[in-house]
């Protein structure tokens, strides 16, 4: 990743850096529009997805929450098909990974958030690629959180157009430093850019802008916000008034957010109906889990990262006029992730670039049908592992769900229809439905792990010595370790925590290691801290003006003398210098699989910690 582009690109509108090989498209007058109207059913119709983050089933008015507010939302639900009964998984990236390919997240990678096993490895065919293979375009605005490192970045994955920013979120250690999601450094298609704004507005925006561009075409557009992630900052303190003295200030945040959030989504609605888009539009509203604050739980058990359904049953709208979906249909059947890319390639007939074996279905007939049949079907759930040693153990987290049962954790089952919070166990009761979905969770596990050929094989390793991305941004997010420092609080606070890099190096030759303690954008020394660029902050949390999201005390020095460099068997060691911001290593790298050990060392010969940052490119 390179630094942020000059000073005139940066004061260039997103509509210009959106700008790709392509005639410019001219506004159409209003006969043009009614004729593109009458049109639609000519043509595939254009997908938009939106999957806000960390929004639960209860974090939305229609859903009975007296106090938050969706107007737009609310509007959305009672003009779409909405699944009652929906599950992702129970964090972030598993959801991800299991919606872009309608396959579960242990069989494909991304199957954890951080630590190398956040990356969908790379053989898998992504909802983008099956779009682009249809001659749609594609494009995501927002959070990813599958890999960020070539050939897990979207525009590896069949997207041609990419805005986001870190990996795992504002702060998180992949993100630029210092972001707080206010006036903020982001990604464009593998570029930093500074653009003004605040981060959910500057994703919606970016994404009209394209779709305008895109319109006489197909597209299909996976909008993605970061928020309502913590640490929930926001532009200005008028967004917490609603809330002021009804909740409590972190839950006035939260809140805050979702306003946000469902004001955009008003907006994107309004610009589709004046685009004469919205007949042949299928806009989708989901989340990616359980909601991560939990003020309303809505009647269940649990909330994000649960394996009981408050971690993993969330909203989903469906919407599309001119498909003859029935607006204002509840379907309870169970249903997930999963099917959405199955239904789809079915309602959209789109041809696969190649064969594909979905663990989901299409939801065609639950969308069409007045009285659809449904099998009783059974779907597996299995919670983040990142603090988990390899190999996985069975059973960890594990969820395994009937249309009217949840086995947890292979020993507890809840009967959903007579008791949907989860409350009592009636295993002993059901000895017969607890065999049968264990007997289905072991056929399950038993596919999965030859089809991974185990689950370290799984884990991302980034290739370097390529064209297409010449150097490899490497940080302590990406670590293959089980606790490894992935936000910006933990490094700035410097966590003694050790890990390592697992690369793929593409030809053999002479590589450069630039080791770090700090990014290079914070520009501090090995054993200083960064100097504040701004001491005048533009968001606010909690009600108070903050400069950093993830850390309210001051970063801290570490007495770094010297850096260790392990990368097979070659052993490295600089000694640093009290100004020195990077140490610098050389090596003659093999082509293939290689792991690379980075240490921070005092004076005395003790390992402080892992090196947080580093960056390897060809020489």
């Amino acid at each position: 990743m390179n630094r942020p582009i000059d000073k005139l690109k940066q004061i260039l509108s997103l509509n210009s850096l959106l700008l790709v090989p392509m005639a410019t498209l001219h506004a159409a007058d209003a006969s043009a529009q009614s004729r593109s109207e009458s049109k639609t059913a000519e043509r595939k119709p254009n997908v938009i997805i939106i999957m806000t983050d960390d929004q639960g089933y209860g974090d939305l008015a229609c859903h009975g929450n007296p106090d938050v507010k969706t107007p737009e939302m609310d509007r959305l639900e009672k003009e779409s098909v909405s699944f009652s009964n929906f599950h992702v998984d129970s964090y972030s990236t598993p959801t991800r990974s299991a919606l872009m390919t309608g396959r579960y997240s242990h069989r494909v990678g991304g199957w954890g958030t951080i630590a190398g096993r956040n990356m969908l490895r790379d053989t898998e065919v992504t909802m983008a690629d099956v779009f682009r293979n249809n001659d749609y375009h594609t494009a995501l605005f927002g959070k990813w959180h599958l890999g960020a490192n070539y050939p897990y970045r979207p525009i590896d994955r069949g997207f041609e157009e990419w805005l986001g920013k870190g990996d795992g979120g504002t702060g998180c250690a992949t993100d630029y430093w210092g972001n707080d999601r206010v006036n903020d450094v982001f990604i464009h298609n593998g570029e930093q850019v500074s653009l003004p704004g605040y981060e959910t507005d500057v994703f919606f925006g970016a994404a009209r802008d394209f779709i305008k561009k895109k319109k006489k075409q197909p597209f299909f557009v996976y909008l993605a916000p970061y928020a309502v992630h913590s640490p929930e900052s926001v532009p200005d303190l008028k967004w917490l008034q609603p809330y002021a003295g009804k909740v409590s200030p972190a839950i006035a945040d939260f809140y805050a957010t979702i306003n946000n959030i469902d004001k955009n989504i008003g907006e994107l609605r309004e610009m589709l109906r004046q685009e004469g888009l919205e007949n042949n539009t299928l806009l989708i509203f989901m989340t990616d889990n359980g909601s991560g604050r939990n003020p309303f739980p809505a009647g269940m058990r649990g909330k994000k990262g649960s394996e009981y359904d408050g971690g993993h049953r969330v909203p989903c709208f469906i919407h599309w006029p001119a498909g003859g979906i029935k607006a204002h249909k509840t379907v309870d059947c169970l249903t997930a992730h999963i099917d959405l890319l199955p239904t789809f390639v079915d309602l959209c007939s789109l041809k696969l670039p190649k064969p594909v074996r979905f663990d989901g279905t299409s939801l065609r007939h639950l969308l069409m049908d007045t009285q659809p049949v449904w099998p009783d079907r059974t779907l597996m759930l299995g919670t983040v592992f990142n603090g988990v040693p390899l190999p996985r153990p069975k059973w960890t987290k594990a969820a395994v769900m009937r249309e009217n049962w949840r086995l947890v954790n292979g020993k507890e089952l809840y009967d959903i229809t007579t008791d949907p919070g989860q409350k009592s166990d009636v295993a002993m009761e059901n000895p017969k439905i607890v065999e049968e979905l264990k007997t289905s969770y072991e056929s399950y596990w038993k596919d999965v792990t030859e089809e991974t050929q185990g689950w370290l094989k799984t884990l991302g390793r980034p290739i370097v010595g390529t064209a297409i991305q010449r150097e490899l941004d490497l940080c302590s997010e990406d670590w293959v370790s089980d606790n490894c420092p992935w936000h910006q609080a933990a490094v700035a606070q410097g966590a003694r925590k050790f890990g390592s890099w697992r690369v793929r190096v593409q030809t053999k030759g002479v590589y450069r290691l630039e080791v770090r303690r700090w990014p290079r954008e914070a520009d501090a020394p090995m054993s200083g801290v960064p100097v504040a660029k701004s001491t005048t902050p533009d968001a606010w949390l909690n009600g108070k003006p903050v400069t950093y999201l993830l850390y309210d005390a001051q970063p801290k020095a570490l007495p770094v003398a010297q850096v260790s460099v392990k990368i097979g068997m070659q052993t490295f060691y600089s000694r640093v210098q009290l100004k020195d911001c990077a140490a610098v290593f050389e090596a003659s790298l093999t082509a293939g699989e290689h792991t690379i050990d980075a240490r921070l060392v005092d004076s005395s010969g003790e390992e402080i910690s892992g090196a947080y940052y580093a960056y390897l490119r060809k020489k």
